[in-house]
C-alpha cells in the first residue's frame, strides 16, 4: 500500500473525513484511556465502544461521567447515558460529545477480538517500562561515579612552579659552571671572551672646518 502525504488544505481535509471508510471511521473515533487503565491495560488510547464508560474532560458538560449509549460513526459523535437536554417543545434529546473531548474510564472486554487488542498492547509495554526501570537504576551509580573522581581531582591539586623565566637562568648558569669546572679539572685555564675595542670614527674634515 502507497503511503499517503500528510495534507493541509482544510478542504481537503474536511472531504477525507466524509469520505472515509468505516474501517478508518472507527479508528477515528479513538480517545485516550485514563492513568489507572494505562497502568492495568498498557494500552494508551483505544477506539470507543457501546458499553464502554467514559469522562468529559473539555466542553460544556465538563466532569460528566456516563455509560455510552451510541456510537455515530456518520457524524463522528457518541451519546451518553443520562446526558440529555430539553426542547422548546418539552421534549428531551440525547447530548451528542466528540471523542476527542473524554477519556475512557471503563472497557467493557466481551468482545474476544478487542480482548487480544488489549493483551498484545500489553505485552508490547512490558519491554519498555522495564528498559526505562535499567535506565533510572543506572543513572545514579554514575553520577556517584564522577562525583568520587571529582573528590580525587580536588585533594590531587598540582604544586604550583616557578615562572619559566627563572629556570632558563639557572640553567645557563649551571651548564657555564660545569665547563669551568671541566677545564680547571685538565689544568687548562677557562677560556676569557675579550669585548672587541670599538673603532672610533674618523672624523670627516668640511672645507671650512678647523
Amino acid at each position: 500500500m502507497q503511503a499517503t502525504k500528510p495534507v493541509k488544505d482544510p478542504r481537503k481535509q474536511r472531504k477525507r473525513l466524509y469520505d472515509a471508510p468505516a474501517h478508518l471511521r472507527h479508528k477515528l473515533m479513538a480517545a485516550p484511556l485514563s492513568p489507572e487503565l494505562v497502568s492495568s491495560k498498557g494500552a494508551k488510547a483505544l477506539p470507543i465502544r457501546k458499553g464502554d464508560t467514559v469522562r468529559v474532560v473539555r466542553g460544556d458538560h465538563l466532569g460528566f461521567e456516563g455509560k455510552v449509549s451510541r456510537v455515530d460513526l456518520k457524524r463522528y459523535r457518541i451519546f451518553l447515558e443520562g446526558l440529555t437536554r430539553e426542547k422548546v417543545d418539552g421534549t428531551n434529546i440525547f447530548v451528542s460529545v466528540h471523542p476527542s473531548k473524554v477519556i475512557i474510564k471503563n472497557l467493557k472486554l466481551d468482545d474476544k477480538w478487542r480482548k487480544a487488542i488489549v493483551e498484545r498492547k500489553k505485552e508490547l509495554e512490558l519491554p519498555k517500562k522495564e528498559k526505562k526501570v535499567v535506565k533510572t537504576a543506572e543513572k545514579p551509580a554514575k553520577k556517584a561515579k564522577e562525583v568520587k573522581e571529582d573528590k580525587v581531582a580536588v585533594q590531587e591539586k598540582p604544586i604550583k612552579k616557578a615562572p619559566k623565566t627563572a629556570k632558563k637562568t639557572v640553567q645557563k648558569k649551571s651548564l657555564a659552571t660545569k665547563k669551568e669546572d671541566k677545564l680547571v679539572e685538565k689544568g687548562k685555564k677557562p677560556k676569557t671572551t675579550k669585548k672587541p675595542q670599538a673603532k672610533r670614527r674618523a672624523v670627516s674634515k668640511t672645507k671650512g672646518g678647523k
